[in-house]
């Protein structure tokens, strides 16, 4: 079932939390993958100081994040890599979920090709694991883009969530990665991922 437009009305924070082991569905090529999702950050304008919208900091870039929630926010970042978010909260509030780190269900070969051009079965070990443990890696697997900038997850297209019924599993509550620049905010323990995952992108 696909998550509704008024479960992201809430906080990032909780939303964070309540996505992990809920899906991600992309379409490539008329091919639906489908991966779980294993790791995720909250981001908050009003407060944080890692946020894209901090101090309700308005640019072109951030304008994604000023709507209601349930849309996506894709950035890039270095002049090389993507990252996916989930806006949150309530028109003008900006807040997000970064989906750090995915693991993929199905349609591994697809997935392998647009990754590292060979078939599942060719890739090392290490390949293996680094399919789509980070936010950059799994853009890459999925192949979302700025293209995919305000998509609505909420309605069923070619990048939706989907609830998973039967989760079973401990979420560990940690420091976000990669912001060290954030003062206080560096010490918010804003990232969760399901324990012993092996897709997690860092314990």
């Amino acid at each position: 079932m696909i998550i509704n437009k008024n479960f992201y009305k809430k906080g990032a924070v909780d939303v964070a939390k309540e996505i992990l082991g809920d899906y991600i569905v992309r379409e490539i090529d008329g091919i639906k993958i489908k991966t779980m999702i294993v790791e995720t950050e909250s981001y908050i304008g009003a407060t944080d100081k890692a946020c894209h919208a901090y101090n309700y900091k308005r640019t072109e870039r951030t304008k994604p994040l000023y709507e209601e929630g349930g849309i996506a926010y894709v950035y890039f970042i270095y002049g090389l890599y993507h990252c996916f978010n989930i806006v949150t909260n309530i028109k003008d509030e900006p807040e997000a979920v970064l989906i750090r780190a995915v693991e993929p269900l199905d349609n591994l070969n697809l997935i392998s090709n647009i990754r590292f051009k060979k078939d599942y079965d060719e890739l090392t070990k290490y390949q293996k694991k680094n399919l789509t443990n980070g936010p950059s890696k799994l853009c890459s697997a999925l192949n979302i883009t700025r293209e995919d900038n305000y998509k609505k997850l909420y309605l069923e297209g070619n990048l939706y969530l989907e609830h998973n019924p039967n989760k079973n599993f401990e979420i560990v509550e940690t420091t976000r990665i990669g912001i060290d620049y954030a003062e206080e905010a560096k010490d918010f323990l804003w990232r969760f991922y399901i324990k012993d995952n092996p897709y997690v992108s860092k314990k």
